[in-house]
C-alpha cells in the first residue's frame, strides 16, 4: 500500500459480529453472500473497519464484490484492490464508494476483467 494510504483497522470475525448485535455465523454468512470481504492475516479471518457503517455491511460493497470476483479477481486481490490507490480514480475505491461514487468504482472494476 502506499504511504500516504489512511491506516486501516482490522477487525476479527467475533469483533465484527459484535458490532452487529449479531453472530460470528451471521458475520460469516455475509461474506459467502458476499455482503462483506474478509481476508486471512496472521491465520485470522479479518475485514476492515472501513467496510462497516451503522451496524451493518457498507451497502455499495456487495455488487462492488460480486463485479470484482466475476473478474476473476480474488478475494485477496479484491480486498487490495479495494484498499489502494486506484489511479483513475484519485483515491481507494472503498473511500470512492463512502464518497458516493458506487457507478464510477464499479466501471473501473468491470474495465480490469
Amino acid at each position: 500500500m502506499s504511504e500516504n494510504a489512511p491506516v486501516r483497522t482490522w477487525l476479527t470475525i467475533p469483533d465484527v459480529a459484535e458490532l452487529f448485535g449479531s453472530t460470528p455465523g451471521r458475520v460469516r454468512k455475509q461474506i459467502e453472500e458476499h455482503s462483506l470481504l474478509a481476508i486471512r492475516r496472521d491465520k485470522v479471518l479479518v475485514v476492515p473497519d472501513v467496510f462497516l457503517r451503522d451496524g451493518e455491511p457498507l451497502p455499495e460493497l456487495k455488487g462492488t464484490i460480486i463485479v470484482l470476483l466475476d473478474s476473476g479477481f480474488t478475494p485477496d486481490e479484491s480486498m487490495q484492490w479495494l484498499l489502494e490507490e486506484e489511479e483513475s480514480l484519485g483515491v481507494a475505491p472503498i473511500d470512492a464508494l463512502l464518497a458516493g461514487r458506487k457507478a464510477e468504482v464499479r466501471r473501473v472494476a468491470q474495465a480490469l476483467a
